[in-house]
């Protein structure tokens, strides 16, 4: 099995090759050289078939327990869930390469698939994807083979998966991880075509809309499903430390969203061309950057790979990209002058642009604290490591800014807004938003700061009032747009209003599916605003002791062990009082995974709309005693729904517009609205 996977990843290699070559060929000859532009397209779909077969045969080895194969051995066991079996493609080093490149392989199936739609362009732009599937391949074929075969005696049994990953939560989140860095790949190489033959119009743009989209509700589910693991299985309490490879998944994302806003000013106004060019570029490059995090061991991380020689790999791989895009763009930029020029501050225009370099500067904060340890280390001789309190010194006021800004643009209108206009649309929402924050200033009993101070004295309690009015703010500023819209639509149609307010949605779902996962925004800022309320407490508990925390009592009924044939268990029994109501009985564990000698904490987490309580089991005391930590955090349900209404409302922005229907006559008195077809 091992030889036939191997032979499957040199044959997508020479495949890959072929397309690269030959493509260019076919591009640089121009017309007269279908046969060979075919035949490239041909191999590049061809290379799935080689990639998908080395796939499919390292997850059948995995099944079949072949500990021959190093990769196998070191990364599964005989009594291993199937589940994880399966996910042990990606689970090591030479395994997610694997993925990564069959992944990157499927996007090129697709892309060639489509090529009618413009085949020159589309051509340059499998060029490109075989280009870096090329590096991919080359590392699985020389540098990091997942076929390779164990050294020595053949052992009965595996060394075991990292017990962090044995959660339910980690066969998906890699996946949907890795189809988010892989995807950008798809927009870079149509923005590098583009480029490279001096591409008329924003047609490409349109083209790599919906890839963009797509991959960017891929990596928003992959970085959120890491937060979730990480607050479900670490066992600190929290979902997100600022961790370097936390920081690897967030980059590409916060340039993506960048992207997917100012783009709209080049389909609408021909502007910021020569910005959106770096954009994708930086996106795609940040995602490679990540993946040398990752891998080079250049970092220290929970997350991260072993130590390897590939970084040297990367680094090669990210100076030859930097300069290929280099080279063309300033061959080329002549191309990418501006159509119009900013014409007012006050306009959408504006927004977009203000926006934008927020969330660049909050990429560049995250990037210099990642990078910063080992800067310093080059520069002073020792390493110093930056924590959360340096990112939240700059990315809390951005995240506040951005929400302005988010709940600002709706009412802009491109090129200049009047400022009587934005007056009368804005006035409501604002004074809304002040009253949420009065009352949240006044009630400090209920949502007050948990050491006790007004919002004058904890400046993590003064974000967090600011978040929630904030974010009532961008909610209401969103519910008037569907509010208005629907308005003019029932005053023509006769409709109710919610089938006027579904009927605008159809009408232009990018506009408003936007809407709704600006609202999916809003929802996590409420929870991770929520962070400033949290409270924790530590305790050793023999049978029958209490603790208590907020209004929950927790009483230790007994501790118990388990035994199975991959880990053993031991576990704190305890039951959940409210006043004196039993609510729930909870119960936190340590397990001790066999294989690979490792122990790991599961926490118990009772989630609500307000808090979850939530358990770690620690160990044991001197007297074998459970020693218990108990976290109340405030409102981190609203994290995950948030994403949730992010997600559906990328599907609903993906979605066709449904035709506009005969308009009706308007009434001779005007309305103002927002429009409902367009942006």
């Amino acid at each position: 099995m091992a030889v036939l996977g191997s032979f499957a990843l040199m044959l997508a290699l020479a495949l890959s090759a072929y397309t690269f070559i030959a493509g260019i060929l076919a591009l640089v000859e121009g017309e007269g050289s279908e046969r060979i532009g075919e035949t490239a397209r041909r191999a590049g779909i061809a290379t799935f078939g080689g990639v998908l077969l080395a796939s499919v045969v390292l997850v059948v080895c995995a099944f079949q327990n072949n500990f021959s194969i190093a990769y196998i051995f070191h990364h599964s066991n005989r009594d291993l869930p199937g589940p994880y079996k399966f996910a042990v493609l990606w689970s090591g080093q030479e395994g997610s390469l694997l993925f990564w490149s069959l992944l990157l392989a499927a996007y090129g199936f697709v892309l060639r698939l489509r090529y009618k739609t413009d085949p020159r362009l589309f051509a340059y732009a499998s060029v490109v994807l075989a280009g870096v599937q090329i590096f991919f391949l080359l590392l699985l074929n020389f540098a990091a083979n997942p076929f390779g075969i164990l050294e020595g005696p053949l052992r009965p049994d595996g060394s075991g998966l990292n017990p962090l990953l044995q959660y339910p939560e980690m066969v998906i989140h890699p996946p949907m991880l890795y189809l988010g860095y892989v995807g950008f790949t798809v927009p870079f190489a149509f923005a590098l075509g583009a480029l490279i033959m001096k591409y008329p119009g924003e047609k490409w743009i349109h083209i790599t809309r919906r890839w963009t989209m797509v991959t960017w509700a891929f990596l928003t589910c992959g970085v959120f499903l890491g937060a979730h693991w990480a607050y479900s299985v670490l066992g600190w309490g929290g979902y997100w430390g600022w961790d370097p490879v936390e920081n690897a998944s967030l980059m590409p994302w916060l340039t993506g969203t960048a992207f997917l806003h100012s783009v709209m000013m080049q389909e609408k106004r021909g502007m910021l061309k020569m910005w959106n060019m770096w954009l994708v570029f930086a996106t795609f490059w940040l995602a490679i950057l990540g993946t040398f995090l990752t891998r080079s061991g250049i970092i220290s991380s929970v997350h991260a790979f072993a130590q390897s020689s590939i970084g040297d790999w990367f680094a090669w791989f990210l100076c030859i990209t930097l300069a290929v895009f280099l080279f063309f763009f300033f061959k080329n930029k002549s191309h990418l002058k501006s159509e119009h020029k900013l014409e007012s501050l006050v306009s959408r225009e504006s927004s977009f642009l203000f926006n934008n370099l927020l969330f660049v500067l909050l990429c560049f904060t995250v990037l210099w604290g990642t990078w910063f340890p080992k800067i310093s280390e080059l520069v002073q001789g020792n390493k110093v490591t930056v924590g959360a309190p340096f990112y939240n010194r700059v990315a809390i006021p951005v995240a506040l800014l951005l929400l302005i800004l988010t709940a600002l643009g709706p009412l802009l209108a491109w090129r200049k807004t009047s400022l009587e206009s934005l007056k009368r649309n804005f006035m409501w929402p604002m004074i809304g938003a002040i009253a949420v924050a009065v009352f949240l200033m006044i009630t400090p009993q209920r949502w007050g700061s948990p050491f006790g101070l007004k919002p004058w004295q904890d400046i993590s309690y003064f974000y967090s009032l600011m978040a929630i009015a904030l974010s009532v703010l961008v909610t209401l500023t969103v519910a008037s747009e569907f509010y208005r819209g629907g308005r003019v639509i029932s005053r023509h149609t006769g409709q109710g209003m919610f089938a006027s307010m579904v009927q605008l949605t159809h009408r232009n779902t990018r506009r408003y599916g936007g809407y709704i996962v600006h609202f999916g925004v809003v929802v996590v800022i409420i929870g991770f605003a929520g962070a400033a309320f949290n409270v924790d407490k530590e305790q050793a508990m023999a049978n029958g002791d209490k603790m208590n925390i907020g209004p929950y009592t927790l009483v230790c009924r007994s501790y118990t062990q388990d035994d199975s044939p991959n880990k053993a268990s031991e576990w704190a029994i305890l039951d959940v009082y409210r006043g004196d109501k039993k609510i729930d009985t909870m119960t936190p564990v340590r397990e001790f995974y066999k294989a690979s000698q490792q122990a790991s904490t599961k926490p118990d987490i009772r989630s609500g709309l307000n808090e979850d309580l939530y358990l770690v089991f620690e160990g044991q005391n001197e007297k074998g005693e459970p020693i218990i930590k108990a976290h109340l955090n405030a409102l981190v349900m609203w994290i995950w729904m948030g994403v949730w209404i992010m997600l559906i409302g990328t599907v609903l922005a993906l979605i066709p517009n449904a035709p506009a229907p005969v308009r009706v006559p308007a009434p001779a008195r005007l309305e103002t609205a927002p429009a409902v077809t367009g942006d």
